[in-house]
């Protein structure tokens, strides 16, 4: 066989990888990650505006790596991703420390010691670009190096990105919005590794401030609700989830309601936390299984998976975006559904849920529905004790008064109103109960003296909520029709 070994020119390619699509945050999430990998406990993160035309620094005390390990972490496609992984490791391409380092600028150096030894390597892009070779520098600059200073201990390593253009918009932003970007990227580490954090696994600090977990579960509210985890396997891979229910906000101090909503807000926040080796991948959607809205915003469930089944799970490079497989959406669908059901009962009635999704019906609660399906109408709660208590200073007639009123603002509420196309010219269907409802709206109209004719009661029905789906044509011969009874 006959073949021809080709090499890809070094300088289009290292530019396109630059175009990976990692947003800052997700590329210095992606940097943590092989620290993390390397075992280390403390991990320092410096963003300097400045000097060097602006630098990022992070360095951690983890195991360093050996002239051999240094080389092989700086050649481009590291690792084969069908290479099984340790138990916890968060790398899978060999490809994000190149990669998110240069999506913000143009200059990679690595200093690094291991047993006492130090080693060191650089990629700098205008070289590159300048000779069109995969020429790795084995020394880093002299300035770099000054920058990086020593590293305590027998073991860790330092990285310095600088010339950050991309980060830096070509010097274009202003040093507020450098440490802008800054303060967003702590927020994004602190939510991604918050398990890690949390269970004191590691220590992370940004520019001197140790950063603090944010738990999207309020994992130590009393008031959460919580499913029971459940263990499943999908082609051999272990798959856990279990469902978490917000408080409602009336349970909630200012401090911890506005905490609690996040970068995105509450809404934004609800869905499927897809975490891998407790690292955060995904969140924020239900990923097609259900649409977002405003009762659900109390829900969130947390999926964990491993290392192994990255593929199954079609996990991207930057660790950013996953595919859930269809074996797991048959799963996550009905627990995803129970713990939306829960969300938008505590959403309506203000109360708490059991977990078993027993419907809240509490004497107190001024709504109800009429039925056990998800979608039944709202009724008033007419065993309210206060309802119960104004009936007894009502006679017969104010009473009857009273309950037209309340059944025209639940027939009128919007969560009961269901938008029907008007045909002007054709008489549309309708209930025995809406027969009765004009009527008697008529009838309690003229009474009071507000309307007088048949015209001025048809048009104050149409713009009446619970009526407006009938056309003229459907109000006239109702109106006709209860009249010749």
């Amino acid at each position: 066989m006959n073949i021809i070994l080709t090499r890809p020119s070094a300088a289009p390619v290292l530019h396109a990888l630059r175009s990976i699509g990692y947003k800052a945050k997700t590329a210095i999430a992606d940097i943590v990650d092989n620290a993390i990998d390397a075992q280390a406990s403390k991990i320092t993160l410096h963003f300097e505006y400045d000097k060097l035309n602006g630098y990022i620094k992070i360095e951690d005390n983890g195991n360093g790596m050996s002239e051999e390990e240094i080389q092989t972490a700086m050649n481009i496609g590291a690792k084969d991703p069908r290479t099984k992984r340790s138990p916890n490791e968060l790398g899978r391409f060999g490809m994000g420390l190149k990669t998110a380092s240069f999506s913000l600028g143009k200059r990679l150096s690595v200093i690094t010691k291991k047993d006492g030894v130090y080693h060191e390597r650089c990629w700098d892009l205008d070289y590159v670009s300048e000779c069109n070779e995969w020429n790795l520098l084995t020394s880093i600059p002299t300035p770099v190096k000054e920058v990086a200073g020593e590293i305590n201990g027998s073991s860790g390593t330092v990285i310095i990105i600088d010339k950050l253009d991309r980060y830096m918009r070509n010097k274009k932003i202003q040093r507020k919005t450098f440490f802008s970007k800054t303060a967003q990227i702590q927020k994004h580490l602190e939510f991604v590794f918050h398990d890690l954090i949390d269970n004191n696994k590691i220590i992370i600090s940004i520019n001197d401030v140790e950063l603090t977990p944010w738990d999207p579960f309020m994992t130590e509210h009393p008031s959460i609700i919580e499913g029971e985890e459940t263990l499943w396997k999908l082609d051999g891979h272990k798959m856990k989830v279990k469902y978490t229910i917000l408080p409602h906000a009336s349970k909630l101090t200012r401090t911890e309601f506005k905490k609690a909503g996040g970068e995105r807000g509450w809404r934004d926040h609800q869905g499927l936390y897809i975490y891998r080796e407790n690292r955060l991948l995904h969140y924020g959607d239900w990923r097609n299984l259900f649409p977002k809205d405003t009762q659900s915003q109390l829900a969130r469930v947390r999926i964990d998976i491993s290392n192994e089944a990255d593929s199954d799970w079609h996990v991207d490079v930057k660790k950013s975006m996953v595919t859930i497989p269809e074996q797991a959406i048959k799963i996550l669908r009905p627990i995803a559904k129970e713990a939306r059901d829960i969300s938008r009962e505590i959403s309506y009635f203000r109360t708490q849920s059991s977990i078993a999704g027993s419907k809240i019906k509490g004497s107190l609660n001024t709504w109800e529905q009429s039925g056990k399906d998800s979608e039944s109408p709202f009724v008033l709660n007419k065993s309210h004790p206060i309802y119960l208590e104004l009936l007894k200073m009502l006679n017969e007639e104010q009473a009857r008064m009273l309950n037209f009123f309340l059944k025209l603002i639940e027939i009128g509420s919007p969560v009961n109103i269901i938008a029907v196309p008007q045909l002007e010219d054709e008489i549309q269907n309708f209930t025995d109960q809406q027969l009765e409802m004009v009527h008697r709206f008529a009838e309690t109209m003229t009474q009071l003296g507000l309307l007088n004719t048949k015209k001025e009661i048809i048009e104050a029905l149409m713009t009446q909520p619970g009526f407006e789906m009938f056309n003229k044509s459907t109000l006239k011969y109702i109106l006709e029709k209860e009249s010749k009874e």
